[in-house]
């Protein structure tokens, strides 16, 4: 399956570190971690969390899929 989340990217371009989402988010750090290697997704209301510490359009933390085959 394609990856779903950019927060590893958005992080990134942010200069900001899972730890520091981690600690806003009061959020284990492993959470994180698998949340940027898309391990993992965040609910829709951390998601909307995640987009306003980062100061960004939660469109932005979700890669597009329009046109991608979801079969795995």
């Amino acid at each position: 399956m394609k990856d779903i989340n950019r927060i590893k990217v958005v992080l990134v371009e942010k200069k900001r570190t899972s730890k520091w989402l981690s600690e806003q988010l009061g959020k284990d750090p492993a959470t994180i971690s698998k949340w940027c290697t898309n391990t993992s997704q965040p609910d829709l209301v951390t998601l909307t969390k995640v987009a306003a510490l980062l100061d960004v359009d939660v469109r932005q933390l979700i890669n597009k899929t329009k046109g991608i085959n979801t079969d795995d």
